[in-house]
């Protein structure tokens, strides 16, 4: 599937070709201090499929609870995350964040990971009060 995405602020943009069945929401605590959110939803992307089209993005290497180093790329004028990837890795695969992705809404997770760190009411989002915009 081609996608294409940017940034908050629009400095940073983006096109891919990734595969939708492989999005994922990921439950664990360094996702959810990272995004600031209960969990983040990602699509991986091997990096000849992934072509930046303006913008730098700044890094940031976190070390993952299992030890591992992972590059967390965000925009470095609006903050918006990007992706995070492997360490020293270049053909890693690049964990595109789904929120900066256009085509979010055709994204739909087919997994979820760390669900022992996942917070205990998203089970039941459903039950939530929802408002179609805030008042």
């Amino acid at each position: 599937m081609k996608i294409d995405g940017a940034c908050h602020c629009g400095y940073i943009t983006f096109e891919a070709e990734v595969d939708p069945e492989k999005t994922t929401v990921c439950h664990c605590t360094d996702c959810q201090t990272l995004s600031g959110s209960p969990y983040r939803a990602s699509v991986p992307v091997s990096p000849p499929n992934f072509r930046l089209l303006s913008g730098d993005p700044a890094l940031y290497v976190k070390t993952a609870e299992s030890g591992n180093k992972r590059v967390q790329a965000f925009c470095p004028k609006c903050g918006s995350p990007l992706y995070a990837t492997a360490f020293g890795d270049p053909t890693a695969f690049l964990n595109i964040r789904v929120g900066i992705i256009r085509q979010r809404d055709e994204l739909v997770p087919k997994r979820q990971v760390w669900g022992s760190s996942r917070q205990s009411w998203v089970d039941d989002l459903g039950s939530i009060k929802r408002l179609e915009k805030q008042a």
